[in-house]
Formats: C-alpha cells, structure tokens, sequence
C-alpha cells in the first residue's frame, strides 16, 4: 500500500484471510485496503471480523465507529 497499489495489496491481504483466517492482523489489514480504496461497506465488515478476533484492537472499534458515523 505505501506504492499506492491498492488493488494489489488488497490481492495479498485477501491471500492471507485464506491462509490464516484466525489472525485478527489479516483481516485488520484487509480492513484498511478497503477503506482506502474508498468501500467503506467492506472496510466495516473487516474491521469487524478483525476486533471479534482480537478484541483488544482499539484501532479496529474506533475506525468501525468513525466508519460509521458514530
């Protein structure tokens, strides 16, 4: 992402939601390609997958709720 090549990167992110589908990072990750990428329906429904996994990720709630609106 820091090339700027969302797309790609979002292809990589999507790889290890496959691979590693109980990490809480992957998903956090896949999160923020897709906010990036301006879907922010999908950027909500990472993060989550993301905060259920890894409940102490306050990053994850505090995007869900500025994604949000709240």
């Amino acid at each position: 992402m820091r090339t700027k090549n969302i797309d790609a990167a979002i292809a990589v992110f999507k790889q290890n939601t496959d691979d590693f589908p109980k990490s809480g990072n992957v998903w956090d990750s896949l999160a923020e390609g897709y906010m990036l990428k301006g879907n922010k329906q999908l950027a909500i429904e990472y993060y989550e997958k993301s905060y259920e996994l890894d409940p102490s990720n306050v990053n994850a709630l505090a995007l869900i709720k500025k994604l949000k609106g709240e």
